[in-house]
């Protein structure tokens, strides 16, 4: 019998391994299917595999304790009009105040509600004030049981859900999804990992949120790092992305078959204001800008050093950055706080790449990445567009 299940499971690895896939870019290696780990062979040994390809869209953005406007206009950061993705993943930084009432009270819910209710208004064409309002649609911070009457096709079956929105303190993270694909979530977790040090206001760390589509896993990242340009605050930086991938937990399962740690998932995104700067002087930061030249500053950017030749972020990839520092604004404007001696920063705060969006694992492209230009805060919001492959079990 011991034999005869060895022999099964070589069968279903050289039959999976066998699998091929059409319309793949061949020319990227982090585009590349793999095949289904062995547990998903195993559970799905008696169906065939075919698989779809999904756009993700997954923005960051750190607002700075504002509070948004009803008349806020979200499309353009979520460009509604030239992309439509099947798949919404906005993570937010510092959406309250970093005050007492709101790092050791309850939370202050209502902004996220708030943000909920422009996204939704956003992405299904509505009346965004009007939402604000009086929507409910973003009510609870739980996750919800994925049920079918919640989510009822659109007049042209275009309509988005919210499958879960969390808070914890500064840090946000909401996930919509087309009705379509609504009844094909499946095992969704949310997992939290605060920075731990007293002192930090609980404003530094994640909110990571995992689930299946169809027999694929997905992993995103929601994270607030340590601040300030100094080599010693670089390191905590690494640090706290290192607390991150070894503290944050999912549930494995009944069967004990499911992921549990962030770098187990088949497509993972981590997303947010990472901090990394560019390590220059300011002076010399704020001539390159001028110039736009991006690629001189990234050979000093921190976070693209780490990517290259360090050990947190070994394996990860990041698209090619052509859009100008996302970090540091005067208020409502576009000039960088120190451009000029009138409003130089007494903090000493030099222009960065604070807001990043990268990714680990095979299936997945990267086919935009770029930011808005809304004044709302001190950060620019990112956002990238994927595709990923996704693994389907036939019946």
């Amino acid at each position: 019998m011991q034999g005869f299940k060895l022999k099964e499971s070589k069968i279903m690895r050289k039959i999976l391994k066998n699998v091929s896939f059409k319309g793949e870019n061949q020319n990227s290696s982090e585009a590349r299917m793999e095949t289904p780990s062995l547990n998903q062979a195993s559970a799905y040994s008696r169906r065939c595999f075919y698989h779809e390809t999904k756009k993700i869209f997954v923005g960051s953005w750190n607002i700075g304790g504002i509070t948004p406007p009803k008349n806020l206009d979200m499309k353009d950061w979520l460009d509604t009009e030239n992309n439509s993705a099947d798949i919404y993943v906005l993570g937010f930084q510092e959406i309250v105040p970093l005050n007492a009432a709101n790092v050791l009270g309850p939370g202050n819910r209502k902004v996220s509600t708030k943000w909920n209710s422009l996204i939704g208004a956003a992405l299904n064409n509505r009346t965004a004030a009007k939402v604000v309002e009086g929507d409910k649609i973003a009510e609870s911070q739980k996750i919800h049981p994925l049920k079918e009457h919640i989510c009822a096709d659109g007049e042209h079956g275009q309509d988005f859900q919210c499958i879960i929105s969390k808070q914890m303190v500064g840090m946000f993270i909401t996930i919509w999804v087309r009705c379509a694909l609504y009844q094909k979530i499946r095992h969704l977790s949310v997992s939290s990992v605060g920075c731990g040090i007293m002192g930090c206001l609980g404003n530094k760390g994640s909110v990571s949120i995992r689930f299946f589509l169809h027999a694929t896993s997905f992993c995103f990242v929601c994270s607030h790092l340590a601040s300030g340009g100094k080599e010693a605050d670089r390191r905590q930086r690494n640090v706290n992305a290192t607390n991150i991938l070894s503290r944050t937990i999912f549930p494995s399962g009944p069967l004990h078959d499911k992921p549990q740690k962030i770098i187990d998932h088949d497509r993972i995104v981590w997303l947010g204001d990472l901090n990394y700067r560019i390590y220059m002087p300011d002076s010399a930061t704020q001539s390159l800008i001028k110039r736009r030249e991006w690629e001189t500053l990234l050979k000093h950017d921190q976070l693209k050093v780490e990517l290259m030749d360090g050990s947190v972020f070994q394996g990860w990839h990041e698209g090619a950055i052509e859009f100008p520092p996302t970090y540091k604004y005067r208020p409502n404007s576009k000039d960088y706080l120190g451009c000029d001696q009138q409003h130089s920063s007494k903090k000493g705060r030099s222009p960065a790449w604070c807001d990043r969006i990268i990714w680990f694992g095979k299936g997945m492209r990267q086919i935009q990445y770029n930011r808005s230009e809304s004044r709302l805060s001190d950060h620019r919001p990112v956002r990238a567009m994927f595709t990923a492959d996704i693994w389907v079990a036939g019946k």
